[in-house]
This record gives C-alpha cells, structure tokens and sequence, in this order.
C-alpha cells in the first residue's frame, strides 16, 4: 500500500447545473444547486484514501461552520489531519461551479484559508512527508509551501508530483527542478511551456521543454482523450474509457489520486498506473460533485 502526502486547498464548492454556459452581461436560470467537499487538494487526498493508499494532508481551513464540515469530511475517509491549521481570521476556501448539459464546467475559486498558511506551517508538520512515497502538491496554495514541502520529501528520498493547476506561466525553476513528476492537462501544459499541445506530437514537444527544466517524468492530461506519458525514453498517449460524462468535476484529481495508489516509487509501472487512474476517471465523470463523485476501490476493481 502507497503512502501519500497532499499539501493542497481544501474548499466548499457550490455547484449549479445550467442548460448552457452564460454568456457576458446575460442571466439564465439554473436547473439545479447543491454544495459539496472539493478543493483540488483535498479532492486528490479523496481519491487516494479511496484508491487505499495511506493518505496524510498539509493545508488549512477557516475558523467556520465549512471548515468543520470539510474536516469532518475528511476524517471519515481514514485521512490524517492533524496537518491541517485552523486560521482563526481567513474563511475555509471557497468555489463555485456551472456545469453545462455536456458536463462540462468552469471554476471561480476564493482561496481564503488555503493561502493563509506556509513554510512555517509545512516545515513543522514535515514528519507527515518524510515517512512516504509520495507527496503531491497543486497551485492552488502558496508556491512556496509547495517547495518546502518538495525540498523536505527530497532530502528523504520521498517522490514528489507536482498537479500545476491551475496553471501559472511563471512558475519557479526552483519548483520544476524538486519535481520528480509533473502531471498538468494541455492547457497548463501550453501555459508553461509556451508550446501548444493539441497532440502526441505537441505533447511530446512539451514534454521535452519540461525535461529541460528539470522534470524527470511527465503526464499531459487530455481529458476524453486519455493521458499522455513521457518517461525514461518512452511516451505514449493512453486512451480513456469513454463513457457518457454528466460532470467533469474532480476527473483529474481522480486520475491522479488513483494512479499514485497503483504506482511504483521508481515509475516502472506508469502505462499500468495511468490506465488506472483513466478507469478510475472514467466512473468520476458519470456523476455529480467533486468529492461525492470519486469512487471506491471496490468499484473500480
């Protein structure tokens, strides 16, 4: 069983299913409004608890009603949260979400709490990553918590995964070269490397672009397409399962989530990992929410 760290957000999402995206200056009506757990960060840890890895998470919440309720949340999935800082002056992050008839979605995100701890706080919980295989980190929490975290998984041999989302052009070259693993979709793929990836031939361009900086192994998302990999000499696009997607919310962080808990520390096994996080991605996308639509183990066996 793989051990994971997630240093990551943690948010209430509000969700409202709409015919149709609205458009500048219009109003629509909703068809449906619902709350759940989400947060890249705490989505990942999901996943990964659920996958049944041995899942701890570094971040913070706000001193409030939706910061007890993600906790709580938390703690029934066997997620270790004695990383997590309660701010007592920051409200628990925040985002909300319109889901169109295609299931597709886009994403305002307040991030109260989640950039309101740091360095301090990572460094004092660093026993929580030195101990495992694996930390995993995204960019919706400060960058330089994210570093700390990957210089102390470093210097104790632990992997570090780097999900760079959402996706900054300007991202540290500190960063990149304490990332064993990045795994961004083509979109922040383009953002960060500046080199438009629509393809396995633009994937792999980019691909190379991330090598340089520093990154040993890549994953370039590419949503129903499956994921691409290049690593070691070789790269290959995956395909995905295609099924009927009611709601994309959280596919990604189940991808990821599901993939780690397969994984090799050494990576000999990413073709296997990736084809279980797609499986795992696949069910996730069939279902409403962030958290509430990741699956079990048991279901994806």
């Amino acid at each position: 069983m793989n051990k994971a760290t997630i240093v990551g957000s943690i948010n209430l999402d509000t969700n409202l299913r709409v015919h149709r995206m609205v458009k500048p200056g219009e109003t629509i009506h909703g068809k449906e409004h619902y709350t759940a757990a989400g947060g890249k960060g705490a989505n990942q840890a999901v996943a990964t608890a659920r996958a049944g890895s041995k899942t701890r998470f570094i971040g913070a919440v706000g001193n409030d009603g939706p910061g007890e309720q993600m906790l709580d949340l938390l703690k029934e999935e066997k997620i270790d949260v004695s990383g997590i800082e309660i701010i007592q002056n920051e409200p628990t992050g925040q985002a909300f979400i319109p889901i169109d008839d295609n299931g597709e979605n886009s994403i305002m995100f307040y991030a109260g709490a989640n950039y309101a701890f740091g360095t301090e706080e990572v460094a004092k919980n660093s026993s929580l990553i030195e101990t495992n295989d694996f930390v995993i980190a995204q960019l919706e929490t400060p960058i330089e918590a994210t570093i700390k975290a990957f210089e102390i998984a470093r210097s104790k041999n632990v992997k570090t995964i780097l999900n760079p989302a959402p996706g900054e052009s300007d991202l540290p070259e500190k960063l990149l070269k304490l990332t064993d693993m990045i795994i961004p979709n083509e979109t922040e793929a383009e953002t960060i490397t500046g080199i438009e990836v629509n393809d396995e031939t633009s994937a792999k361009k980019a691909a190379a672009k991330l090598h340089e900086l520093g990154v040993e192994a890549v994953i370039i998302t590419f949503g129903a397409k499956g994921a691409f990999y290049d690593f070691n000499g070789y790269s290959e696009l995956v395909p995905a399962f295609k099924v009927k997607a009611v709601d994309t919310t959280a596919a990604g962080d189940t991808f990821i989530g599901y993939m780690i808990a397969t994984l090799e520390k050494d990576f000999s096994n990413l073709r296997e990992a990736i084809l279980h996080g797609n499986k795992a991605s696949s069910a996730t996308v069939q279902r409403f929410g962030a958290q509430p639509s990741i699956p079990y183990k048991n279901e994806i066996i």
